[in-house]
């Protein structure tokens, strides 16, 4: 099973940008489809899909609120995920999780994974 440790997250001014780390140990990443996830900290909040890669990297597909501010991205020599994230608002506050699962991810618009990591929070200041 592949373990998996967020980072990256912090403090950060609306109109800014994070750049969130999601490292593997245990298995090869590249064996593996990648995504992450958000929870907002409200009562009620779920947790909702952010953004998800392929094994590949070929294929990758993201929630309507983050598209084309967000970006992921995958290293297989650092076994090493990315979230790039722009023009953060207070909306974007939230723990971020990183998961994987076997299956590959094909575009899906609620892909479910199935191994998670701790999470990092991120909170966006206006």
């Amino acid at each position: 099973q592949v373990r998996l440790v967020e980072s990256g997250g912090g403090l950060v001014q609306a109109g800014g940008s994070l750049r969130l780390s999601c490292a593997a140990s245990g298995r090869t990443l590249g064996t593996h489809a990648m995504g992450w996830f958000r929870q907002a900290p409200a009562p009620g909040k779920e947790r909702e899909f952010v953004a998800a890669i392929s094994k590949s990297g070929g294929t990758t597909g993201y929630a309507d609120s983050v598209k084309g501010r967000f970006t992921i991205s995958r290293d297989g020599a650092k076994n090493t995920g990315y979230l790039q994230m722009n023009s953060l608002n207070s909306e974007d506050t939230a723990v971020y999780y990183c998961a994987t699962r076997s299956r590959d991810y094909w575009g899906e618009a609620n892909p479910q994974f199935e191994n998670w990591g701790q999470g990092t929070l991120v909170t966006v200041s206006e």
